[in-house]
């Protein structure tokens, strides 16, 4: 692996935008010890990693209404008002990219993430849409990371070497699997911890 990377992927959610159901459920519940039940008993993280595999949401919605039935409002607001999940940027995190990309870095992203709802995403987040060479989509490659074939598509696809590519993303699993193909890998925890690792790699910033 080369010391020094040149080219930065990006993770999105919990990276560049924020996303949590629970921003939503602690509002519909009455208390968060009943929104916490409904996201591990109704709709839980498998639940929703189908839409990142690829499912429509409207397939997904309609097996978790014939699934439990007694939850149909609930259920039907994770689409309906799935934007009160994701309250905006994470702080920091956009001006970092915004500076690699002044300064000429490459920029990538590679997210676990719905077509439905990344399409909406890249219209209110337009730095989604303008600021990377491209952006790997779970739900388009059927693919979710951790699997290491979703970082191949990237790579295949943009004659990239991952040895000179970092791969930031908040969830411990997907770095290692970054890892494990090749790629330095950074875990997000903040931008000012992110800052510090890239310049440490050598990034201008």
């Amino acid at each position: 692996m080369s010391a020094r990377p040149d080219t930065v992927v990006f993770d999105i959610g919990n990276v560049l935008i924020r996303w949590d159901p629970r921003l939503l459920y602690r509002s519909i519940f009455a208390n968060d010890a009943e929104a916490d039940r409904f996201l591990s008993e109704v709709l839980p993280p498998e639940w929703n990693l189908e839409q990142d595999r690829g499912r429509s949401f409207a397939d997904g919605i309609a097996e978790a209404l014939a699934r439990r039935p007694d939850h149909r409002e609930e259920i039907l607001a994770w689409d309906r008002r799935w934007h009160e999940m994701v309250p905006g940027e994470v702080p920091g995190s956009v001006a970092i990219l915004k500076s690699l990309k002044a300064s000429g870095v490459p920029l990538y992203a590679i997210t676990n993430f719905s077509s439905e709802k990344f399409a909406e995403c890249e219209s209110r987040f337009p730095f989604l849409a303008e600021d990377f060479i491209d952006v790997v989509v779970s739900a388009h490659e059927r693919l979710v990371k951790p699997d290491p074939r979703i970082y191949h598509v990237l790579f295949s696809r943009n004659d990239l070497a991952p040895a000179d590519t970092v791969f930031i993303d908040d969830s411990l699993a997907n770095v290692e699997a970054a890892k494990s193909v090749g790629m330095h890998a950074i875990h997000f925890t903040d931008a000012p911890a992110l800052k510090a690792a890239l310049q440490d790699l050598g990034f201008p910033l």
